[in-house]
């Protein structure tokens, strides 16, 4: 099992509102969770910084071997729902923190699948074979626009409002958190990420960076060329693969 992962703060943000953490438990699985952070000068970083210990943490301590798919699926979700009442609650605690809340990715990689669970817009992808496949749906203003038929996938790019979010992390009581379920090739590649990646780098340069094999430097090279793109955002990335 293989995971790399990289953050930065980019070229334009007074600090780095995303969190992540990742690991490896017994018999080659893998564990990823991204958030990105929003609310004030600390109240991004406290949000996502909480809901990743929160998530990990659950993950670490209730993951075991040959747990099926309608355990995986409660786990997950039941993790990120404790994170959300956790980070909800300090919000209302602490005027300073008030509004806070932050996107979230939570994935198990095993047994040749990748189980995801998320709110928000940042993404999880599989790159297979050459090809970048998003197995993920934002949950934003864009998105809705694009499910409706009133904007293309193209026109979205560039929208002003793209950044508008319909479901975070610790904003409310209740979340709702989309599940999915994936099947992975030997030599493919899933990628969690926030949306300072998604937003500077392309689909296709996603693939032509990964082309050469150089498993150990894609993340370097993504956030990199984020940051060359301009960098407007927050980057984190993690891969993982067999």
């Amino acid at each position: 099992m293989r995971i790399v992962a990289k953050t930065d703060i980019g070229k334009t943000r007074p600090n780095n509102q995303d969190s992540y953490a990742a690991g490896e438990l017994p018999n080659s699985v893998a564990w990823a969770v991204v958030c990105d952070g929003m609310g004030g000068a600390s109240g991004g970083n406290v949000a996502s910084s909480k809901a990743v210990k929160i998530i990990s943490e659950r993950i670490t301590s209730t993951y075991k071997d040959g747990m099926s798919y309608n355990s995986i699926k409660n786990m997950l979700t039941s993790a990120i729902a404790a994170a959300n009442i956790e980070v909800f609650d300090e919000s209302k605690a602490d005027e300073n923190l008030a509004g806070m809340g932050t996107t979230v990715v939570a994935a198990i990689l095993t047994d040749r699948r990748v189980y995801v669970a998320h709110a928000g817009d940042s993404r999880a992808y599989i790159l297979s074979k050459g090809k970048l496949t998003q197995i993920t749906k934002d949950h934003s203003f864009v998105q809705e626009m694009i499910d409706t038929g009133r904007l293309t996938p193209d026109e979205a790019k560039d929208d002003p409002r793209k950044n508008i979010i319909t479901r975070a992390l610790g904003v409310d009581n209740d979340l709702r958190v989309d599940f999915c379920e994936e099947f992975i090739d030997e030599n493919d590649v899933v990628l969690i990420c926030t949306d300072g990646l998604t937003n500077y780098v392309s689909d296709e340069d996603i693939v032509s960076l990964a082309s050469d094999g150089k498993f150990n430097d894609f993340a370097e090279r993504l956030v990199s060329h984020a940051n060359e793109n301009g960098g407007g955002d927050n980057i984190t990335v993690v891969t993982m693969s067999y």
